[in-house]
């Protein structure tokens, strides 16, 4: 949805508000296309004598993985953003800047970087996810395995090697 800049630049104080869902289920992020959920923005585009400003929200739900055990997860992501628009194709790029390229502006172009930015890298099912086991790959929130007493890290293998060998002279 494209909002028409020119409707807004020609009076002291005006108004344009935005309610819309939009389609993000080709963005890829990490590897996986998590927005399989619409995706709702809203707010509004205002001047105020001549300084154009976009307010708006992003709200959707991210979907993944724990980190840990890989079991799915919906995540409710949501992000806010208050932007004033600037169409000085010098004007350096700033946290509360946009630089526009026409006389209109889409909406998700602000928004849409805004809820990216809240994607964490990793989430947990639960802060105590005991994960997959590395060796049999169970769900170690659901069966306990004894593979970790079985398995030795082959790194401190010569050092089981050397406890058995002192172990076996003191029975001698």
């Amino acid at each position: 949805m494209k909002i028409d800049l020119k409707k807004l630049t020609a009076s002291q104080h005006a108004v344009i508000p935005f309610d819309e869902e939009i389609d993000l289920k080709e963005e890829t992020l990490y590897g996986a296309k998590p927005f399989q959920s619409p995706v709702r923005i809203s707010g509004e585009v205002s001047s105020d004598n001549g300084v154009l400003r976009l307010r708006g929200s992003i709200k959707t739900i991210y979907s993944t993985a724990c980190a840990r055990c890989l079991k799915p997860l919906d995540i409710l992501l949501s992000a806010e953003a208050d932007m004033i628009l600037s169409d000085d194709p010098g004007a350096e790029e700033e946290d509360d800047l946009f630089v526009l390229t026409g006389d209109s502006v889409d909406p998700a172009d602000v928004l849409v970087p805004a809820l990216i930015l809240q994607v964490q890298m990793t989430y947990l099912c639960k802060e105590d996810c005991k994960g997959l086991c590395p060796h049999c790959g169970a769900d170690r929130n659901e069966v306990d395995c004894d593979c970790d007493k079985k398995q030795i890290d082959p790194r401190f293998a010569a050092l089981r090697a050397l406890l058995n060998s002192d172990e076996d002279e003191g029975k001698s």
